[in-house]
């Protein structure tokens, strides 16, 4: 039976994605703690002796780049999310199957973005 005719993955191939699934949560979990520990950190440079102009820009730089760290922190926080869905998707053995088309993902689309949900065919179709 060819791939494209085939309903579902089998549970070797479902195992295969498990793996890539659980490498990649654990390393946006760690880029999360990471994102995390960024923003919840008190300035770690002291700036109570320099002048005050620079003291404004500091202030102002710390607030930007815990804005842009909260921002990726939200990011990967969805990501880990869509990963935790996917894993669900594994254990109800229906993942890589494409929820507009009811076909079966191809195998190249779920080790490049294994939380997918759409085929390509479908993905390209929302444009």
């Amino acid at each position: 039976m060819a791939e494209n005719e085939k309903t579902r993955f089998t549970d070797e191939e479902l195992a295969e994605f498990k793996k890539i699934i659980l490498d990649k949560l654990d390393k946006a979990k760690q880029d999360y703690d990471t994102l995390k520990s960024t923003i919840t950190q008190g300035d770690s440079n002291d700036i109570q002796d320099t002048s005050p102009t620079f003291k404004v820009l500091e202030e102002g730089a710390s607030t930007l780049s815990k804005e842009e760290a909260g921002n990726l922190a939200q990011r990967q926080q969805k990501f880990i999310q869509h990963l935790q869905a996917a894993l669900v998707r594994i254990e109800h053995k229906t993942y890589g199957i494409c929820r507009e088309t009811g076909k079966l993902i191809s195998k190249e689309r779920l080790r490049a973005v294994p939380h997918a949900t759409l085929s390509m065919e479908a993905k390209q179709k929302q444009r």
